[in-house]
């Protein structure tokens, strides 16, 4: 189906919540929250958790009076995954989605995602996305989403960016993020393929990821025992699977990044 031959009765018609964690994130908020203002698609509620900043992400986030940005501040400083959860208790949309505190979305993200899982009747979907520095200069080539992945394809690595990834609540429920130490958006997408058959993809760019070269998730030898603990610990599969899917998970990240 052509993404831009769809009718638009469903425009604007299903509330789509926003969900971001936020830390000492000023230099790259503004960005953020501009982008998601610029969205076309325009029925939303954006749950900002912030968690204990020490900057002034806050005060930036107050600078705009729009009723639909709801900010939360957290009482004690918990992690990504605590403030995540916290919005997504909070959240009353149809439609649920993530962006972090310094990653874009281009303007027609919600609209052409709602209206897809609308008339396809799909529960899941994630979109290819543009890869930049810290200055939003090209970095690699586009991140293309190609393919249907249910559980066992996760297995092998996690195509799905949590940046261009919504899903339906109306028939999945809310799936909290589980605490798992930097590894909690792959382990949230393993508890959503236990509830539905896949996530579908729309190969159109409509995120703008922003690779910073002091985050600890671009190391995958640092990050890839916390993985193996994804696969052992978290989904209980057998020490000699654990090893092997950490395996590919290292091979499938570094042609990623290539």
């Amino acid at each position: 189906m052509n993404l831009h031959e769809m009718k638009d009765t469903s425009f604007n018609q299903y509330k789509v919540s926003i969900v971001t964690a936020c830390y000492n994130s000023e230099k790259y908020i503004a960005e953020t929250i501009q982008s998601v203002l610029n969205q076309t698609y325009t029925n939303w509620e954006w749950l900002i958790v912030d968690d204990c900043s020490t900057d002034n992400s806050i005060g930036i986030i107050n600078e705009y009076k729009d009723s639909r940005i709801k900010l939360i501040k957290q009482e004690k400083n918990l992690g990504a995954a605590y403030a995540r959860n916290k919005a997504i208790e909070l959240a009353t949309g149809r439609f649920l989605t993530f962006i972090d505190s310094d990653d874009l979305w281009l303007p027609n993200f919600l609209e052409t995602t709602t209206n897809y899982l609308i008339e396809t009747k799909e529960e899941f979907v994630y979109t290819s996305y543009k890869r930049v520095d810290e200055n939003l200069n090209p970095k690699l080539d586009d991140f293309h989403a190609t393919e249907d992945v249910d559980f066992n394809r996760l297995l092998y690595n996690c195509p799905i960016s949590m940046l261009t990834a919504i899903y339906d609540t109306k028939r999945i429920g809310k799936i909290n993020i589980p605490i798992v130490d930097k590894r909690e958006d792959h382990a949230m997408w393993f508890d959503v393929l236990r509830k539905i058959k896949k996530a579908k993809p729309i190969d159109e760019s409509l995120g703008i990821y922003r690779i910073r070269e002091n985050s600890y998730s671009r190391n995958k030898f640092k990050i890839a025992i916390k993985q193996f603990y994804v696969y052992f610990n978290y989904l209980n599969l057998p020490l000699h699977e654990s090893i092997y899917y950490t395996f590919c998970w290292m091979i499938n990240g570094l042609r990623k990044y290539a």
